[in-house]
């Protein structure tokens, strides 16, 4: 089986890094490039493209509300026009680096609470997915499965790749445990693998509850500020190795 590693790359700006993006990216085969919203930087972005670029990794915007003291994390009042206005400005500026690069970008995935807030409008996800159709209909939009971004990206004709948060715990209905639970973030690297074996062996997780839940999903995420995320990272496209399966880009993924 084919199956993708992503990781949130590029979150900082000028001298501030959150982690070491030039060994972190030896273990994805997608990155997710901050784009000047929640993190990210002309350099930044142009330092990770050509990184990508040159490991064979895939190109993926990860645009976030502009408020980098929270970390795009906190929710903020924009309409919906804005919400567009932000991810058409921020898919835009990676597309110009990339194709200055000689590349392009391949896929997008939305940041922490600008992706909950379009995840929880059924018609703010759909105006967000026509206007992505619009700028380039090839588009594959990371999401989770069963969600409101999930059906309005395919309503929209885009191709989508479910993933599976392998360093956050999930509860018993399925959804991300918030962060401020103890426990949310997994940072242990036993738990991990273990964690990783499970859905290529079973294809489920089981929940910080201690019940077991089917998984669907073709990419695995590991976030950059998780602890130890380069270790993590590596341990992960390891075990996918070491069952037999192999590392592949969104688009070979889904081809």
């Amino acid at each position: 089986m084919k199956i993708d590693v992503n990781s949130d790359m590029g979150e900082g700006f000028g001298v501030y890094q959150l982690c070491d993006d030039a060994e972190l990216i030896n273990s994805v085969s997608s990155a997710n490039i901050a784009c000047g919203g929640h993190a990210g930087d002309p350099v930044l972005m142009t330092r990770l493209v050509r990184l990508a670029r040159q490991r064979g990794v895939g190109i993926g915007a990860h645009p976030g509300y502009p408020d980098r003291q929270g970390f795009g994390r906190r929710p903020l009042p924009y309409t919906a026009d804005e919400i567009c206005q932000q991810v058409a400005y921020q898919l835009g500026a990676l597309q110009a680096i990339a194709k200055a690069e000689g590349t392009s970008v391949v896929h997008l995935s939305f940041h922490a609470a600008m992706g909950n807030r379009i995840n929880q409008d059924e018609a703010l996800a759909d105006q967000v997915m026509q206007m992505l159709t619009r700028i380039e209909p090839g588009l594959i939009i990371f999401c989770m499965p069963d969600s409101l971004i999930e059906s309005a990206a395919q309503r929209a004709g885009l191709k989508t790749l479910p993933l599976f948060l392998v360093d956050r715990a999930y509860d018993r209905q399925g959804q991300l445990v918030p962060r401020g639970v103890e426990g949310a973030v997994i940072t242990e690297e036993a738990q991990v693998r273990a964690r990783v074996r499970q859905f290529l062996t079973d294809g489920t997780v089981t929940t910080i509850e201690g019940s077991v839940l089917p998984v669907r999903a073709q990419s695995l995420l590991i976030h950059s500020d998780t602890p130890g995320s380069v270790t993590l990272a590596s341990l992960v496209r390891s075990e996918i190795e070491r069952c037999g399966h192999t590392l592949a880009t969104a688009a070979d993924v889904l081809s």
